[in-house]
């Protein structure tokens, strides 16, 4: 990869042109085609984001996804998302993880898009979108945090030493009493590809409760590493942590990438609803690169 420019602009923002040489490249057989992309990030979880509104990026393969968000040779990112036009909606959600598949709902990702929908003038303060597990609101808020309102939960298996239920994308909780000890890759690739969860994948949490906070770390599936942060984890994370009373409650998430905030009503052990991930969602730099 050739870097043909790299402009200082301000509030942090990075403008730069990138030529992937077709020779090392698997991609070499399609006419060259130049991108456009901003690079997102909420908690230190960051996406490649791209205007897809006009259609031009659906054809995208998963070799090119992957390559994209590679940290080497591409833009480097957790994931990559299209913002897309959808009738009914403000606009649509395609998420992919960095692995190039198309993946399950991502909380973060979510909160990104609709802070990259806002600079767009796509929305205003509030967003009606769709997303692969479905209608999502969302709030902009004065201090640059995204509230997201997430599915509601209708069941949780928990067990003595962790906690398995879907936020949108499938999560093991496990409870730590040391977090900063916990060998979060190598425990998270275990747990991640044993059986029954080895043939679809799931996310592991590590989740450390304090009196006023919880703790989380992540392995996450189709990154297959520890991310800085996983929305639709800390958020399986607080529900998991609840307490026994029913009615609204809110729980403060401590990440390696920074603090996020879950908003719920509990209704009984196993259903959970108006759930809300709440948090920063800033853009990082933005520009082109040729495929």
């Amino acid at each position: 990869m050739q870097l043909c420019s790299n402009l200082a602009v301000p509030n942090n923002i990075f403008i730069w042109r990138a030529v992937w040489h077709t020779s090392y490249s698997p991609l070499h057989q399609r006419l060259q085609m130049t991108i456009p992309f901003y690079k997102y990030q909420g908690t230190g979880n960051d996406f490649v984001i791209i205007d897809n509104r006009g259609g031009n990026f659906t054809q995208l393969s998963t070799v090119e996804i992957a390559f994209l968000c590679d940290r080497r040779f591409g833009i480097g990112a957790d994931g990559l998302m299209l913002l897309q036009l959808k009738e009914g909606y403000d606009f649509e959600m395609v998420y992919y993880n960095a692995d190039g598949k198309e993946g399950s709902m991502c909380g973060n990702g979510g909160r990104c898009l609709v802070a990259f929908a806002k600079q767009m003038g796509v929305i205003d303060k509030t967003a009606a979108f769709l997303a692969t597990d479905g209608f999502h609101e969302a709030k902009v808020l004065e201090n640059g945090w995204v509230e997201l309102k997430m599915k509601d939960v209708d069941s949780i298996e928990k067990h003595a030493d962790h906690a398995v239920l879907n936020t949108g994308s499938p999560h093991y909780i496990k409870w730590e009493k040391d977090i900063a000890k916990t060998a979060v890759f190598d425990e998270g690739k275990h747990i991640r590809n044993s059986p029954p969860f080895a043939k679809e994948g799931i996310n592991v949490n590590f989740v450390q409760v304090h009196e006023d906070a919880l703790s989380v770390r992540t392995y996450e599936r189709g990154v297959e590493a520890e991310t800085l942060s996983c929305g639709t984890g800390v958020t399986a994370a607080a529900i998991a942590a609840s307490n026994e009373q029913t009615g609204y409650q809110e729980r403060k998430i401590l990440t390696p990438g920074g603090e996020l905030k879950v908003k719920f009503e509990k209704i009984s052990d196993s259903s959970f609803e108006n759930i809300w991930l709440c948090g920063p969602a800033k853009l990082v730099f933005s520009g082109t690169i040729d495929l």
